[in-house]
């Protein structure tokens, strides 16, 4: 009898110490993915840092070879501050999204969460032929660890860039709630996801990006199993709905701040 009861200990012990294994993996791989998540904006964003850093090197060589021009002078300065306050935002944005411990949840306004990924990515979505549309109200307030959520949201916005190369279309995001949820719609105009494929996308490793010739990443199959991930530990739902070739639209619902 002792024996079996040392066992059971010695298995209890196992499967605590397996769970534990565990539980710091799924903590790792979030991080992991939040750098993936850099990973594929980064050469969005040296494009355009490169695009905001060149036409200030021309104006100041501009203004050099003309000292006398106090015109040229005063919109070189002009010109240097606005876009070192617009790559400020954007590093400022790519820190904020690379600190992916904070677990806290807060009430926070959702639209400057939206903004801050689009300014992660910087990349003006015009230039992929891709209108940008943003309907979140100013004072619609989330429930939420807003790291997560930029996270899962950028994974969304990503994904949705994609389907839309080469030939572009429309993105939006946005946001209503009813009296106990907040509900957040990502659509786009893109090559959309099969019938048969719909159920296994929230799927680790599953990936349908590598069907698409003109996206350069491989697709490792894990962005949207975390953005569920994510929703689910805030007691939240993601669904899909898709029609190849046509639109695709991922529809997330959390709950409120919970009532004192």
């Amino acid at each position: 009898m002792t024996s079996i009861i040392a066992k059971r200990r010695a298995v209890h012990r196992q499967l605590s110490q397996q769970q534990q294994r565990n539980e710091e993996l799924e903590r790792h791989t979030f991080q992991l993915e939040s750098l993936a998540n850099l990973g594929s904006a980064t050469a969005m964003i040296a494009h355009e840092l490169n695009n905001l850093l060149t036409p200030l090197a021309n104006y100041a060589e501009l203004a050099m070879q003309n000292p006398e021009d106090r015109i040229l002078t005063e919109r070189t300065l002009r010109k240097t501050a606005q876009n070192c306050r617009h790559a400020a935002t954007v590093m400022e944005s790519i820190l904020t999204l690379a600190d992916a411990g904070r677990s806290e949840k807060v009430e926070t306004p959702l639209l400057p969460l939206v903004k801050c990924v689009f300014d992660c990515l910087c990349r003006d979505f015009g230039k992929d032929s891709i209108s940008v549309e943003i309907l979140i109200n100013d004072n619609l307030l989330v429930w939420a660890v807003p790291v997560q959520l930029q996270q899962a949201l950028m994974n969304l916005i990503i994904n949705a860039r994609e389907a839309m190369l080469p030939k572009g279309g429309k993105l939006s995001v946005e946001a209503s709630e009813n009296h106990s949820n907040v509900l957040i719609k990502v659509t786009d105009t893109g090559c959309g996801i099969e019938k048969s494929e719909i159920m296994k996308i929230f799927d680790s490793f599953y990936s349908t990006k590598r069907k698409n010739p003109s996206v350069q990443t491989s697709g490792a199959g894990i962005g949207l199993a975390l953005c569920k991930k994510v929703i689910d530990g805030h007691n939240g739902t993601i669904t899909v709905e898709s029609e190849p070739e046509k639109i695709t639209a991922f529809s997330i619902s959390l709950p409120k701040k919970p009532q004192a």
